[in-house]
């Protein structure tokens, strides 16, 4: 096998982590000798152990003289836990083969200088686009100090989430929507709009069962706090983390009662639009996540769109037409020129029964 088919094994491992490591990176690390894997690692729920020590741990004594493949350049510093470039020499790795370059400062290159230090051979950027994909998030927080951006829409062919009168349920099908949850599953946490929770009662988790083994993070933009006591998402905030965005100047008694059933709740200044959108990611940053799902609804949506704040786009596309006086995807933000317009590109689709998925990057 080639370098690239061991790294596209070590590609397959991040990705299972991906919604479960924050703030780390989800890494995938597959050790070889010989044509034959002796270890395979993912960086652990919560960011540790990282993938490198978990897969030399797999292959024991065995490591001594192989090739680690490593989806993100081995870190070169001392956390919470030794750096893994020494890990890699202490186990006798002779090469190591590297996916994507460590953006963050404290690496960012030295780890690939230690290994070599170190006399180990490495070879860089083996299927580097894929492993950037997959780094994405954690890239954002260390470049821009926010969480990546996903917006999932669902809608009819003429971009609509729901009829005149309101019924959206369910515009796309069954497997539509189990792809929908496993969406949730890949990030860190799903976030919505105070409409959405007063219009739906959503309870916002991944429910597939076995997907994950850490609870999703849900996540509302609500300025005045007027998210329900008796919501199903604080009522499950024992058992999945509920976070409020809300501006300052919020009602006290308000703030009191949801914090005392364990909402956590992230004060932001109000803006023009209602709230500072951008100020509230940051926070979301802060606290350790790198990976955020946009569910809903229409004028949050418009309003991460007037920003630029969205970096990816998933959308469901059902095979039916619900006309002008449907509600649309996104609320009116201003856009006078097709010069203004967010700009996309589609890097992937798939067929989900009836439905169609498309996957967008935003256009730099």
């Amino acid at each position: 096998m080639t370098d690239e088919a061991f790294m596209r094994a070590a590609l397959s491992l991040a990705r299972r982590g991906l919604g479960q490591t924050a703030p780390n990176p989800s890494v995938g690390c597959v050790i070889v000798k010989d044509g034959r894997v002796l270890g395979r690692g993912t960086t652990a729920p919560g960011g540790r152990p990282h993938a490198e020590v978990v897969a030399l741990k797999a292959a024991g004594p065995a490591a001594q003289g192989a090739t680690a493949y490593v989806t993100l350049e081995p870190c070169a510093f001392t956390g919470k836990t030794g750096p893994c470039t020494e890990a890699l020499a202490a186990a006798g790795i002779a090469r190591v083969v590297v996916g994507a370059q460590d953006p963050h400062p404290r690496v960012n290159g030295a780890g690939i200088a230690r290994l070599r230090q170190n006399g180990i051979a490495v070879t860089e950027n083996v299927l580097r686009e894929e492993c950037e994909s997959v780094l994405a998030g954690f890239a954002m927080v260390v470049r821009e100090q926010r969480p990546l951006v996903r917006l999932k829409l669902a809608t009819s062919l003429d971009g609509k989430i729901a009829t005149a009168g309101g019924e959206s349920q369910w515009i796309t099908g069954p497997d539509a929507r189990r792809v929908a949850h496993a969406l949730r599953g890949r990030h860190d946490a799903v976030l919505a709009g105070v409409g959405t929770v007063l219009a739906d009662d959503p309870e916002l988790t991944c429910r597939i069962e076995g997907f994950r083994t850490t609870p999703l993070v849900r996540i509302v933009v609500d300025s005045h706090l007027r998210t329900p006591l008796l919501s199903k998402l604080v009522c499950g905030a024992a058992s999945h983390p509920l976070w409020i965005i809300h501006r300052d100047g919020a009602d006290a008694a308000r703030k009191n009662a949801l914090e005392g059933v364990g909402v956590k709740l992230i004060e932001v200044s109000a803006s023009p639009a209602g709230i500072d959108l951008a100020a509230g990611l940051r926070e979301l940053a802060k606290a350790g996540l790198t990976r955020v799902l946009v569910e809903g609804g229409a004028t949050l949506a418009a309003a991460l769109l007037r920003e630029q704040l969205v970096d990816r786009l998933s959308w469901f596309h059902a095979p039916c037409v619900i006309g002008g006086d449907g509600w649309p995807a996104a609320q009116a933000f201003g856009v006078q020129r097709l010069d203004d317009m967010p700009r996309f590109i589609p890097i992937s689709q798939q067929r989900l029964g009836a439905d169609v998925l498309t996957n967008f990057r935003k256009a730099e």
